[in-house]
């Protein structure tokens, strides 16, 4: 199971960045949703373009400092994460390890080589992260109520639910 952060796992700051924990607020249901996925899948990783560091509006450290916090509350209520990706550079930057480019998938599969991309779901809130689970060969699930956005993802987006929990439960 791959997951996004930013509009999945807590609220996105539309037009900014989460800098410190005390920005960063779980959406309602998500530790439910992990704890659930928890019990289904062998492995659950987060992928995240984080380019608020390649633009030194916030650091790897402040940025780790809030995974660790995540996955601390995540563990708390009965679920894990047990990796996360993120990609620091600019979008210009055209790199690999951005999405919808493959490179983190790449490098959870190397971490992992249990991993199987055939079997495995990407869920996210964009049509990049959509793109991103296409190229990389998963199920694709768009978490988003936003009709027009699935309507202009349709070819990438396998299913659509508005929100982690909602998904959570329909497994």
């Amino acid at each position: 199971m791959f997951l996004d952060r930013d509009g999945v796992i807590n609220k996105r700051r539309v037009g900014d960045y989460i800098k410190t924990w005390d920005q960063f607020e779980f959406l309602p249901g998500v530790l439910e949703a992990i704890k659930i996925f928890s019990g289904i899948f062998g492995r659950i990783v987060v992928v995240s373009n984080q380019q608020g560091i390649g633009k030194n509006l916030m650091s790897e450290k402040s940025l780790n400092e809030i995974h660790n916090k995540m996955t601390g509350i995540i563990n708390a209520k009965g679920g894990r994460i047990d990796k996360i990706y993120y990609s620091p550079f600019l979008e210009k930057d055209g790199s690999f390890l951005r999405k919808p480019n493959v490179g983190m998938a790449l490098k959870a599969r190397k971490d992992f080589p249990e991993i199987r991309m055939k079997q495995s779901i990407m869920a996210g809130d964009s049509v990049s992260d959509m793109v991103f689970g296409h190229r990389s060969n998963m199920t694709t699930v768009f978490i988003s109520q936003d009709v027009d956005a699935i309507r202009n993802g349709h070819k990438v987006i396998d299913f659509s639910y508005p929100d982690l929990i909602t998904f959570a439960k329909e497994l």
